[in-house]
């Protein structure tokens, strides 16, 4: 039986669900969360199902977090070597679908470098896929373990105000936070160089600022994005130092926003670039560590979700075959 709230066979985006389907996988989520702490940590309720994490690009967090879901819910976890695998000599995405798909696999969690790639895969197997990054698209399962994040700490989404700075043109992340944070009623704002700012993003709906004084005034969240170097291609910036003086989140910048404004950060970060260590390791104000650890509950949801609703169409499908 499919899942009754979130039905769907993938989560390739957060772009096109509604608040109740968010809601939903938030609170799936806050069940693993003591599981977690736990000094059982393990489950069967993917027992005999199969996970494989096909990461293209490199990963620590969210391909080991991944690993982790899917080890704590009793599930089978293969992670493909793309780098080892036929991909390096020349197999195309739809080829390598193919291949897997041939295995039976449960759900895939697949990132890869290019805005799409994820889609097209999906496209061509008969599991569920879960978006674990692509390109500069969407990065669905960060944007719900940060929206988890902030509803813990501050009861709710709606009616905050999140401030969402630095190299938003490249990030997936933010593109993944603006969807989620204005579903669920909370205002974004936006704070970045010019050169870093993607053109028609005042279509979203989203409120933007260039400098970090203005910005940041009386924000109850401020989300601190890494500046991706490896996707620039020419000068966004002038210099690292010159970035941080101006967009680095140190003690004066913060000092904008309420007192008690949560600091975040997706990870990893280029400390002194973005953010300063000491505003970083604010056990208080800082949520970093915690967004990393309610990673795994998030995953274990999707997981979850996304195993059951892919039985449900396999024996649908099997049942329209007997007709």
């Amino acid at each position: 039986m499919r899942d009754q709230v979130f039905p769907h066979r993938h989560l390739l985006g957060i772009e096109g669900l509604n608040p109740l389907e968010i809601n939903h996988l938030l609170d799936l989520s806050e069940r693993y969360i003591a599981l977690n702490r736990g000094t059982h940590k393990t489950s069967d309720s993917l027992k005999g199902r199969t996970l494989i994490n096909l990461f293209f690009e490199n990963s620590t967090r969210t391909r080991t977090s991944f690993e982790l879901a899917g080890l704590r819910l009793g599930a089978n976890v293969i992670n493909m070597q793309v780098e080892s695998s036929s991909v390096s000599k020349g197999e195309t995405l739809i080829d390598t679908a193919v291949t897997l798909n041939a295995m039976h696999p449960d759900v895939l969690a697949v990132r890869h470098s290019d805005s799409g790639a994820v889609k097209l895969l999906a496209d061509k197997v008969n599991c569920g896929v879960v978006n674990g990054g692509d390109g500069s698209h969407e990065h669905p399962t960060q944007a719900l373990l940060d929206a988890l994040t902030i509803r813990r700490r501050k009861g709710r989404l709606s009616g905050l105000v999140v401030a969402i700075c630095g190299d938003v043109l490249h990030s997936r992340v933010a593109r993944s936070n603006f969807h989620l944070l204005l579903t669920m009623g909370a205002r974004v704002r936006i704070i970045a160089p010019r050169t870093l700012i993607p053109s028609g993003i005042e279509r979203w709906g989203v409120e933007i600022f260039t400098d970090m004084t203005k910005g940041l005034k009386d924000v109850d969240i401020v989300m601190m994005l890494r500046v991706q170097h490896e996707r620039m291609r020419g000068s966004f910036i002038p210099s690292v130092r010159e970035y941080f003086r101006f967009f680095g989140l140190d003690r004066a910048k913060l000092a904008q926003a309420k007192p008690d404004a949560l600091i975040m950060h997706p990870g990893p970060m280029n400390r002194g670039t973005e953010i300063d260590s000491d505003v970083a390791d604010d056990f208080e104000r800082s949520a970093i560590r915690e967004q990393v650890e309610l990673g795994v509950a998030v995953r274990m949801a999707v997981l979850e979700v996304l195993a059951q609703n892919n039985a449900a169409y396999s024996a649908e499908a099997a049942t329209g075959a007997a007709k």
